[in-house]
């Protein structure tokens, strides 16, 4: 994907999240990432998250969308219902920006990928 398709997919993606929750600006990668995470632990009706939870739930996002590169893997959720990842292999990209960039392009795969399944159940 060239560098104006990412900028322009991101947009369309914070501004997608922006709509659903009703916000007059949009969201950061932060923001997302919390959300992501969310979503992925299931408990939507939950209101009110610790610290400790709203990192955790930040970590969850992270491993889910670098599923799919190969950098963790799925082992099964606890308890609680809360995702647990084995780490495949090491994130090791160097650099907040290139960081940054990786998961950028994880969060639109991500979003497409939402967008895939939602058309499927509409058919």
């Amino acid at each position: 994907m060239e560098s104006w398709e990412v900028d322009f997919e991101w947009l369309r993606v914070r501004h997608q999240v922006k709509d659903a929750l009703g916000r007059t600006t949009l969201p950061d990668l932060q923001a997302i990432l919390f959300l992501i995470g969310v979503q992925e632990l299931g408990q939507l009706h939950k209101q009110e998250y610790t610290k400790e939870e709203k990192r955790d739930l930040m970590h969850v996002a992270v491993c889910t969308l670098l599923e799919d590169d190969g950098y963790y893997s799925f082992v099964g959720r606890d308890q609680d219902g809360w995702p647990h990842f084995s780490t495949i292999k090491p994130f090791d990209i160097k650099g907040l920006d290139d960081q940054e960039s990786v998961l950028i392009r994880a969060v639109i795969r991500y979003f497409n990928n939402l967008d895939q399944q939602s058309k499927g159940a509409a058919l």
